[in-house]
């Protein structure tokens, strides 16, 4: 349905002449875990979470076919279709426009390092509060709350984030240089003051998962 839908929508561009001035993106919502690495949920910082689809179509694109391979990120979405549209950026955006990436431009500065951070709920106790730090080669994972083993992966070696490289001693600068960036930026974006409320009326999941508290 969804394939019909979007080819009802190309359909009417090119047929009525808008085909020059109108992009399309498309996009999912959030990975999703079906067994891979032993796991269900979207909650983790592994690729099969973290990662989403999203191709782009249409006017503004000059590079068609070929993939994108920096770290995109989705509050990048916004300030990338104000500038298809002509339109500056607010200043208070996270984000920042990937057009240049889509017409084959490399931008004068990229984000090479990108970060995630998940914080434990009550309704989905499977996961721990994660923060992980990846870049275009690597990716370090670190949980916080329980007593586990962090995680440091090879992303171009190792895609399918099956050697974790933590204990490697070869890693080991990697993995402290990665770890300190992600506390600085803990820290820069107020992200180390958990925000907590009381249980019980009231709270987000009350109704739904009434007598779990």
């Amino acid at each position: 349905g969804i394939d019909e839908s979007i080819g009802t929508l190309i359909r009417y561009v090119e047929e009525n002449g808008l085909a020059d001035n109108t992009t399309i993106i498309y996009m999912g919502d959030n990975g999703f875990s079906f067994g891979e690495h032993g796991l269900i949920d979207k909650r983790q910082a592994y690729e099969e979470s973290m990662r989403v689809p999203l191709l782009v179509y249409g006017a503004g694109v000059q590079n068609p076919g070929n993939p994108v391979n920096q770290n995109v990120q989705n509050i990048d979405i916004g300030p990338t279709v104000l500038d298809l549209a002509g339109v500056p950026a607010h200043p208070q955006f996270d984000g920042k426009s990937f057009l240049p990436l889509l017409q084959d431009r490399q931008p004068e500065s990229w984000q090479d390092t990108i970060y995630y951070e998940y914080f434990w709920e009550r309704p989905f106790p499977q996961t721990p509060t994660v923060h992980a730090v990846r870049t275009q080669q690597f990716k370090y994972i670190r949980y916080h709350g329980i007593w586990d083993l962090n995680e440091l992966y090879d992303l171009q070696n190792d895609p399918l984030e099956m050697n974790n490289l933590i204990r490697d001693p070869a890693y080991k600068d990697i993995a402290a240089g990665l770890r300190s960036s992600l506390f600085e930026w803990l820290k820069s974006t107020g992200g180390e003051k958990m925000y907590l409320r009381p249980d019980g009326k009231g709270g987000r999941f009350d109704v739904g998962y009434r007598g779990t508290y």
